[in-house]
C-alpha cells in the first residue's frame, strides 16, 4: 500500500494478515507499507524501508528469492530535481538485487495519462 499515514513503526496483526511499517511518519504523510497473508510471513525474508517513497520485501520462493518493490512516484507538479531523484534511487535499487531473483514492481505512479487530444479518439473525454 501507499500513501499510508501510520504513525508508528513494525509488525501489526490485521486479521489474516501482518501489517509491516517501517517508519512512523511524524507529518502523517506518504508511506509505503506492505500486507502479507500470515500463511506467508514465514517465506520473508527480509523488508527494506528506504525512503518514504520507496521500500521493497524479499520473500523466499522454490526456486528462488521474489523481490517486490513498492514506491509512491513524485506526482507531475513536484520538481524534476524530487522525481530524478526518485528514479535514480528506484534504478540504484534494482541493480543491486541480484540477477536471477524475481522482480516485481508495484506502486502508486501517479500516471496521468489521456490529457492530450491524441488519445480522445481511443479513450474519449
Amino acid at each position: 500500500m501507499q500513501e499510508v499515514r501510520w504513525d508508528k513503526e513494525g509488525t501489526v496483526r490485521a486479521g489474516d494478515y501482518n501489517f509491516f511499517d517501517g517508519k512512523g511518519k511524524e507529518n502523517h504523510q506518504l508511506g509505503t507499507v506492505f500486507f502479507v497473508p500470515r500463511r506467508l510471513v514465514s517465506a520473508v525474508k527480509r523488508i527494506e524501508f528506504l525512503r518514504d517513497r520507496l521500500s521493497y520485501i524479499v520473500l523466499r520462493g522454490h526456486w528462488r528469492n521474489i523481490i517486490v518493490d513498492n514506491v509512491h512516484a513524485p506526482s507531475e507538479e513536484k520538481s524534476v530535481e524530487m522525481k530524478d531523484s526518485f528514479c535514480e534511487e528506484l534504478e540504484e535499487v534494482f541493480s543491486h538485487c541480484q540477477k536471477y531473483h524475481m522482480k516485481v514492481l508495484l506502486g502508486d505512479f501517479n500516471a496521468k495519462v489521456g490529457r492530450e487530444d491524441i488519445f480522445k479518439p481511443m479513450i474519449g473525454q
